[in-house]
């Protein structure tokens, strides 16, 4: 039996308080690395945390300032700061919001797709490939999985802005 973690028991079947606490650590792991790669990436493209969270958030499509400001937790000046210091690198743009003539979106650009996509692509791709080899039941279990634990990382976020 592979051993998950230092928390696994190192041999039997392991209890299911043992199998939470390595799914725990295993998280944690899995969070640690996802954040040093996207500073690899951040260093090799030249970009900020925030500027990488504005490029994250308009990734699903165009946004008003307000929402990226929710997402990198900026406030509307310094939005404005970020995405002016974006698009004169040609990596967002602005347009006239065509529902409310009164509010601006902003977009991410093609080159900022392509830019990114040499880094986050070929995870995406090894993704779908590992994904690939689990079950119908299995993928739906880790989706449900996936949505839990964002779930609770993002109320957990409120409770500290809460205490603050």
């Amino acid at each position: 039996m592979i051993r998950l973690s230092n928390y696994m028991p190192k041999s039997g079947d392991p209890s299911s308080e043992d199998l939470i606490a390595s799914i725990g650590a295993a998280v944690m792991r899995w969070q640690d690395a996802a954040a040093l790669y996207d500073e690899e990436v951040g260093a090799r493209l030249g970009l900020s945390l925030t500027e990488r969270q504005c490029l994250a958030c308009l990734t699903r499509g165009p946004r008003p300032a307000r929402e990226i400001a929710e997402a990198t937790r900026l406030t509307r000046a310094a939005i404005t700061t970020l995405v002016d210091r974006l698009e004169e690198r040609g990596l967002v743009r602005r347009t006239p919001d065509t529902a409310d003539r009164r509010q601006v979106l902003v977009s991410i650009t093609p080159k900022a797709r392509r830019q990114t996509a040499q880094y986050y692509g070929p995870i995406a791709a090894a993704g779908a490939v590992f994904l690939a080899g689990f079950s119908r039941a299995e993928l739906a279990a880790i989706r449900k999985f996936v949505d839990g634990a964002l779930e609770l990382q993002q109320g957990q976020i409120a409770r500290l802005e809460r205490d603050r």
